[in-house]
């Protein structure tokens, strides 16, 4: 079903005159494999925009960026802005209206009282923290992942690292990153929420679990309290700072950015993904399904227990939320389609990837409805749900199964959503969550029919694809820094969102096709049963 378009599209005098006058907002997201900025009109939508590529790196048994990498990312992703502005505009980028800084969630970034950063970059996608978790999970009652930064803090406790005493500063990746352009030490509550536990009331880390924090840690010696070395709190909308001269001459190496320009609090890609999808009201919820995936689901009151497998984090207004989040999702499938371009281009047909993905994605559609029998396992890197601290992607089957290329794509798209089911199983089954609509984007729904109808049958619930759904996070972050900027008295962040940017949005809508949900179902039990051979393939290769 669609809904009617959008009104029209600032013109081109319009968008000259936005930039000219530095009225246009930017948002720059480091993702896991690119640094996106975006800028966006008085419109809100999208008038120019920048990428690098980069990847993470596996060094000593971490994954990690470094902060060359981060800087030389960052930079090149402006410039690229920057010239697609005097491209189509022939305008040069000297002021803007404010500027958002978004990037992968979690992590852990520690730097001494000189700001210098004390280990390599942790990210989210590392599995080492078990122990730690654990620990904090029993000691909080209340659910610490892996990723989150407090679990790699005290891993790094408990393992006697030498740079803990040293420590002046924990922060995630966009915090660091508008620290360096602001001077200010602050995150947005989205992200605060997947540091430490919230009080989703005061809308700041909970006081009361950082003196449990303290109290475990006191035999150490630290020279310090965690609530020190801790970023201040802001809530979407506040002011978060301005950029300064050093920021400035740091983003725009050409020198033509000014200073003084607005930001707004900085945020992970679970709120700007949420703001992206108008995911932030009670009964919404968004998927994003790219190189990792996770849901994010809106509550209307608390959990009823602790689930080591859902996280606890808010909306970027901090609105508690339940979310799934798994680290594989579609590196793995990419990887089975790039065997297929080779095999294209060895027998001499060239295709563009949106030609290829789509070909092969639909041909999904023709399999069985659980896959024909067959298994695929995408963990790439670990899983923590399924308790996997390890990755070695495997494809099996049965010498009876229904081996035929239909079935071979659904069954890895089925695998790219199996873990998440696991998640939203607790979610809905045992916890009875409400959800009314379930808002997609990433690259699964680049094929936007496969990826609605794969979804719907993994969730069990309606699907939707917003006509925005390709701007991803950078959008996100531009119409947080949007929303600092423009929000009147009490207006809310969904207030905003439903009536100034997606009041005519189009969108497209699936609801579970029972036959779907039930192969799905099946799949998912050869899958459970099949995860003994995953861990024997991390045990032997």
């Amino acid at each position: 079903m669609e809904r009617k378009n959008r009104m029209g599209k600032a013109s081109q005098e319009e968008i000259k005159r936005t930039i000219r006058e530095g009225k246009a907002v930017l948002g720059i997201e480091l993702g896991s494999t690119t640094i996106k900025a975006v800028l966006i009109g008085e419109d809100h939508m999208p008038v120019a925009s920048g990428s690098h590529g980069w990847e993470n790196q596996l060094v000593d048994g971490i994954w990690t960026y470094s902060l060359e990498a981060i800087w030389t990312g960052l930079q090149d992703a402006y410039q690229k802005l920057r010239q697609d502005v005097q491209e189509k505009y022939g305008e040069e980028l000297h002021s803007l209206g404010a500027i958002g800084i978004s990037a992968m969630m979690h992590g852990y970034m520690v730097f001494d009282k000189g700001g210098e950063l004390l280990v390599p970059f942790r990210t989210w996608r590392n599995t080492i923290t078990e122990k730690a978790a654990e620990k904090l999970t029993e000691a909080f009652d209340y659910p610490i992942p892996q990723r989150w930064s407090i679990a790699h803090l005290y891993q790094a406790i408990l393992n006697k690292e030498p740079h803990i005493k040293e420590i002046d500063y924990l922060i995630t990746l966009e915090g660091y990153v508008h620290w360096k352009l602001t001077g200010r030490r602050v995150l947005g509550m989205g992200d605060v929420a997947g540091m430490f536990p919230v009080d989703p009331e005061k809308k700041d880390f909970d006081r009361k679990r950082i003196a449990i924090f303290n109290e475990l840690t006191a035999g150490e010696g630290l020279p310090w309290k965690l609530e020190e070395i801790l970023p201040q709190a802001l809530t979407a909308g506040e002011d978060a700072g301005r950029l300064t001269e050093e920021g400035a001459a740091l983003l725009d190496v050409s020198g033509n950015l000014t200073s003084g320009i607005p930001m707004c609090p900085p945020e992970g890609d679970a709120g700007t993904g949420m703001t992206a999808t108008n995911s932030v009201r009670v009964r919404t919820g968004n998927v994003s399904a790219g190189t990792s995936i996770f849901a994010m689901v809106v509550l209307e009151e608390p959990l009823k227990k602790v689930h080591p497998e859902l996280d606890l984090v808010t909306t970027p207004d901090g609105s508690p939320v339940a979310m799934v989040h798994c680290n594989n999702c579609t590196s793995d499938l990419n990887a089975w389609v790039g065997l297929f371009r080779e095999f294209a281009r060895s027998a001499g047909m060239e295709m563009d990837d949106n030609t290829l993905f789509g070909l092969l994605y639909r041909k999904a559609l023709e399999g069985d409805p659980d896959g024909g029998g067959l298994l695929a396992c995408n963990y790439l890197s670990g899983e923590h749900i399924t308790g996997f601290s390890e990755g070695r992607p495997l494809f099996v089957r049965r010498p009876d199964s229904r081996f035929n290329l239909a079935n071979f794509m659904r069954t890895n798209l089925y695998a790219a959503l199996a873990t998440l089911k696991t998640g939203l199983d607790i979610l809905f089954e045992e916890e009875g969550v409400k959800l009314e609509l379930l808002s997609g984007h990433g690259g699964l729904f680049k094929t936007r029919d496969v990826g609605l109808r794969m979804m719907t049958a993994a969730a069990g619930v309606p699907v939707s694809v917003l006509e925005t759904a390709g701007q991803g996070g950078a959008w996100g972050i531009a119409l947080l820094a949007a929303y600092m900027l423009e929000r009147e008295e009490g207006e809310s962040l969904a207030e905003y969102l439903d009536g100034r940017i997606f009041a005519e949005t189009k969108s497209w809508q699936a609801a579970p096709e029972p036959e779907d949900v039930k192969g799905f179902e099946e799949f998912m039990e050869r899958f459970k049963k099949g995860l003994p051979i995953e861990q024997a393939a991390v045990d032997v290769l």
